[in-house]
């Protein structure tokens, strides 16, 4: 079972969490923003893992964020379910929802 980090503030999470759910796929959901002990082990695992370089140095926040069992991470959540052989709905006006003042991504 994967475990993903998200927000319910974050449109790419409400998407990810949405597909995840409407095709039964097991999963473990962290909100970061639902305590302050999610977002500390969400931080350390950003800060330590190599998987977030490029997203930190282009200033996303790193979310939503698959770990897999072996602790490994994935930040493409669209291929994740492409992979799957999974059609993606989208829940939100991707132009209207954004993480980044530039409009981009978490």
């Amino acid at each position: 079972m994967i475990k993903v980090y998200g927000s319910s503030l974050c449109p790419d999470c409400i998407n990810f969490e949405y597909n995840l759910t409407k095709n039964n796929l097991k999963y473990e959901y962290i909100d970061i923003h639902k305590s302050m002990a999610n977002l500390k082990a969400f931080l350390r695992l950003r800060d330590n893992n190599p998987a977030f370089d490029n997203t930190k140095s282009n200033g996303y926040v790193g979310i939503p964020a698959i770990v897999y069992e072996d602790s490994t991470v994935n930040l493409d959540w669209e291929q994740y379910l492409k992979d799957k052989g999974i059609a993606i709905v989208y829940v939100g006006d991707e132009d209207v929802l954004s993480c980044g003042v530039d409009g981009k991504g978490c």
